[in-house]
């Protein structure tokens, strides 16, 4: 455990001073009710009666009759156990779940499992008084609520509430405390960001109530012995809360999804012993052979090998160190990090590349060979593993490394680029051009020429549709996850618009805005014609979380690029702070990491840009300062260089290096 108690209290201490608290998700306290009454059905008293907040207080909901039901809305995505109070003394009561209006029933919940749907969670009533769902029958997200009558006989409650179970390591009255903030002249970006903090958190659990498809007593069916079909009751990793894949579905830790899910909580809950257990409970699995588990325990199949997942696993340590700086946790890991590191690097054949043999991914379809986003990704943590190498001082293992980097850096290009497309194509036996391995050529570097950067970025939006930006690598298919990669493309070829406009239309107006959606967590992928309906998944429809880490890539990016914050070193020892501007006037954007806070807060007028940053003393940093308009040469006004006539870049910025930690403002005036 060694630094994360400090990690702790740091974060909630830094969280007090947080801005922009108006549109943080996370609810004020864990006592839940309904917000609003979606549907109805039979005669009732009044379905209002149990709505927080309602304005006659001392009315009671009255279900008269057998399958008189009505259905109750939070107005976003929660998790927890419901509650009620009833001044029945005989009946059963029914309660479904759904994180969908499309799967608003009476009869069952939205399925946590395969195809088949949820049971009902009924209580048999015996008496007057408050009954309460057990742990394992938890819900673990949902947004509407179905109370149905499953007696013959009038029931009656006077309170229902949900008790909610997220973030189960943070004090009650203090979800909210973040540690990150966001804030743009666009409201779309805005809720986005904190729609992604707010996801992270809800897929961060009890790590004893993982995996709901593990039964008690289990029948030969699949179901319990009592004929309920879904439990949260696997212990997943040690500690007190974890980071899994999905709030419904799963709650099981998956390296590839943290990918996406790390980054976003470093930069808003600073949530990073969560991480920890994670990642522990992904390495007390790894295999003498340094091979890392396609996911964690219980779905931890010694037959299933994910070439990707494996290189995700290490990317997770990197990712764990990069943001937290703490050096101890990185030296007890760095043998098994090191042995894994072997373990991919022994599948590059002598072509230069790894050759893959397994097909397990991201759900893709094609996986194998001389695969574009395999070697990408291999390049890219090869590179990390240079840098974690010098840390600990092992110069041998970093040259070599370098080497094989460098290797698959010459070998893939002239192997898999297609000039005439503007794209690689996934592997030699095909021209297929994947949205994956695209995306992660430009974010491992891989590629470093400026103009095929751009030609990829533009390449891909030529292929965005009207519900964002599809990968054909599976088929029919839009994955959140996969497109939260293409935005950092986008973001490093300065196409800073189209980063924004994938955003835009794709997490704001659809993932967000869909009368299907939670209108406050992101979804795990959906069809290219906007149903949802993910095609790895067949016809298992309602499968389909509404809660996934792996969806949350704006959150990391719009701080990133938009906001311009980037640790350089650990914890952000060094830094650099370069915003990207596009079609926005303002930013304010923010993060704390065990050294202090980190903060970037821009304007524009088209004519003059002003920038103030702050950063922890001790820290050194570079500024890359936006020109204003077109221009390439403008008056930079500054404390160190007043009134200075400076020229900007290829990429329309100008450098300031070797800045002190501290409070440092600029103004770029149009010459």
């Amino acid at each position: 455990m060694r630094v994360l108690p400090q990690i702790l209290f740091f974060a909630a201490a830094a969280s007090a001073a947080v801005p922009y608290q108006q549109y943080i998700l996370a609810p004020p306290s864990r006592t839940l009710r309904p917000i609003a009454v979606r549907l109805e059905n039979g005669t009732l008293s009044t379905g209002a009666a149990l709505l927080d907040n309602q304005t006659s207080p001392g009315q009671n909901l009255t279900l008269p009759t057998f399958n008189s039901t009505v259905t109750y809305d939070f107005g976003k995505n929660i998790a927890g156990w419901v509650n009620f109070n009833t001044t029945s003394s005989d009946g059963a009561i029914g309660f479904t779940f759904t994180e969908s209006s499309l799967w608003i029933s009476s009869e069952a919940c939205d399925a946590s499992g395969g195809s088949e749907l949820d049971a009902p969670l009924v209580f048999n009533i015996t008496s007057a008084g408050h009954y309460a769902a057990p742990t394992e029958k938890e819900r673990g997200a949902f947004r509407y609520l179905t109370v149905v009558n499953l007696g013959s006989d009038q029931l009656s409650i006077d309170d229902l509430w949900v008790h909610f179970t997220a973030m189960p390591h943070w004090e009650d009255d203090a979800l909210g405390n973040y540690t990150g903030w966001f804030h743009s002249n666009d409201e779309k970006l805005n809720r986005v960001w904190y729609a992604g903090a707010y996801t992270d958190q809800l897929v961060t659990i009890d790590p004893t109530r993982g995996n709901a498809v593990i039964y008690p007593a289990s029948t030969s069916s699949g179901s319990s012995a009592d004929g309920f079909n879904w439990y949260l009751n696997t212990t997943i990793t040690n500690g007190t809360s974890t980071v899994t894949d999905g709030a419904k579905r799963d709650r099981l830790v998956w390296s590839g999804d943290m990918s996406i899910a790390v980054p976003g909580i470093a930069v808003t809950t600073f949530d990073l012993i969560s991480v920890q257990n994670a990642l522990d409970s992904l390495y007390s699995l790894q295999n003498p052979d340094g091979m890392l588990p396609y996911a964690g325990i219980p779905f931890n199949d010694a037959g299933t090998v994910s070439f990707t997942y494996h290189l995700y696993a290490l990317i997770g340590v990197g990712n764990f160190f990069h943001y937290g700086g703490d050096r101890s946790y990185l030296d007890g890991k760095w043998a098994q990090w090191k042995a894994g590191m072997e373990w991919a690097a022994a599948q590059i054949d002598g072509t230069g590349l790894a050759n893959v043999t397994s097909s397990a991914d991201w759900l893709r379809f094609g996986m194998g060979g001389h695969n574009i986003e395999a070697n990408s990704i291999l390049f890219y943590t090869l590179n990390l593993g240079v840098a974690l190498a010098q840390n600990q001082n092992d110069s041998a293992t970093a040259d070599r490394w370098a080497q094989l980097a460098a290797g698959i850096q010459a070998a893939a290009i002239p192997l898999l680029w297609q000039p005439d497309v503007g794209l690689f194509r996934d592997n030699e036996t095909t021209t297929l051009a994947p949205q994956d391995g695209n995306s992660w050529a430009v974010k491992s570097g891989l590629v470093t020429n400026a103009s095929q950067v751009v030609q990829i970025s533009n390449a891909l939006q030529g292929r965005w549709g009207q519900y964002g930006a599809p990968a054909p690598e599976a088929a029919d298919a839009v994955s959140p996850f996969i497109s939260g990669f293409e935005l950092e493309t986008h973001f490093a070829a300065n196409r800073t618009t189209a980063a924004l406009t994938l955003i835009r239309n794709m997490w704001a107006d659809f993932m967000l805005d869909d009368v299907r959606m939670t209108n406050s967590t992101f979804i795990e992928g959906y069809s290219t014609s906007g149903e949802l309906h993910y095609a790895p998944y067949g016809d298992e429809d309602a499968r389909i979380s509404l809660a996934h880490g792996w969806g949350t890539g704006p959150t990391s990016s719009l701080t990133t690029y938009v906001g311009g914050i980037q640790l350089v070193g650990a914890a952000g020892a060094t830094w650099a702070i370069v915003p990207q501007v596009g079609d926005l006037t303002h930013v304010d954007a923010g993060f704390s990491t065990t050294l202090g806070r980190f903060s970037s807060k821009w304007f524009t007028d088209g004519s003059v840009f002003r920038l103030e940053i702050s950063t922890p003393k001790g820290t050194t940093g570079t500024v890359g300062i936006p020109f204003p308009g077109n221009r390439t040469t403008a008056t930079l006004i500054c404390a160190d260089r007043p009134g200075v006539r400076v020229t900007a870049d290829d990429l329309g910025k100008y450098w300031i290096t070797d800045l002190a930690g501290g409070d440092h403002q600029f103004v770029v005036v149009g010459w």
